[in-house]
């Protein structure tokens, strides 16, 4: 997929960003070989071998090329060493709980493994000073980027996966069921696009004004849900297409406009 999409977009700048599973020398090593800026993060293991740069070949010697340097401290050792110089920093939105205080420390070198190329690294060691979740790395393959900047966008993987969660919690997206298999990779990802429109809509409109919360008697709501962003949306798109009113003066509208709203009302709440 990613080398399609290098392909598609080859002047543009691509970061992605991945779970330990992807953490792997040899595809990662591939894909910094492509053409083109192209940014992977993953999440790193604490006891990965580390090495320094491979040193310059003098003139005149004999031999295969180093590919590695001297052997350094494993992420592990570098967490519980009291003399590691850590960095507090703030991170906006950190995994849904708004502003939150990280310390962390980052470096580069060289990771490698027997039978695989040498791959060069940016790491990032993440410690909470809480205490309430266990000290964490990150690999990036671009050694030049911030390594703030590196878990700003590994923390916006978070958003995805929620967003996966909610849609089959709250909207009740399931494993499409059609006959065919184009059918079946087709129909969520356009209920994700719709999703993700409706909510950009309602957004935009909650900027100038109150989102409009419909209640029940059997259920007393303090947030509006999803269900009053698509009423929301379904009456602007429908009062505007079909209870437009005439532009003449003359012509007299054939229901009033309280009628209108009941009729709205009751359309944009229907299943």
């Amino acid at each position: 997929m990613l080398l399609q999409l290098r392909r598609w977009l080859p002047d543009r700048q691509l970061v992605i960003v991945a779970d330990s599973e992807f953490a792997a020398i040899s595809w990662l090593f591939r894909l910094t070989q492509l053409p083109g800026q192209l940014c992977l993060i993953v999440r790193f293991r604490l006891d990965a071998a580390l090495y320094k740069p491979a040193p310059k070949r003098k003139p005149s010697t004999k031999g295969r090329p180093r590919k590695k340097g001297e052997r350094l401290p494993t992420l592990a050792q570098v967490a519980e060493n009291p003399k590691t110089r850590w960095q507090r920093v703030t991170i906006r939105n950190w995994y849904g709980e708004g502003r939150r205080q990280i310390e962390l420390v980052s470096n580069t070198a060289i990771w490698f493994h027997k039978g695989q190329p040498p791959l060069p690294i940016r790491w990032v060691l993440i410690r909470d000073p809480k205490g309430k979740f266990k000290t964490q790395a990150l690999l990036c393959t671009d050694l030049t980027v911030d390594p703030v900047q590196i878990i700003k966008w590994f923390v916006l993987r978070w958003q995805v996966e929620v967003t996966y969660h909610e849609v089959r919690e709250h909207l009740g997206v399931e494993t499409q069921r059609q006959w065919s298999d184009l059918a079946i990779l087709r129909t969520t990802p356009a209920l994700l696009s719709l999703f993700s429109l409706v909510t950009l809509l309602a957004h935009q409109h909650a900027q100038r004004r109150k989102l409009p919360i419909r209640q029940t008697a059997w259920y007393c709501k303090t947030q509006p849900t999803f269900s009053d962003a698509l009423a929301l949306v379904r009456r602007q798109i429908w009062q505007h297409e079909c209870f437009r009113m005439a532009s003449s003066h003359s012509d007299s509208p054939k229901l009033s406009a309280r009628m209108q709203n009941r009729l709205l009302s009751a359309l944009c709440y229907t299943p």
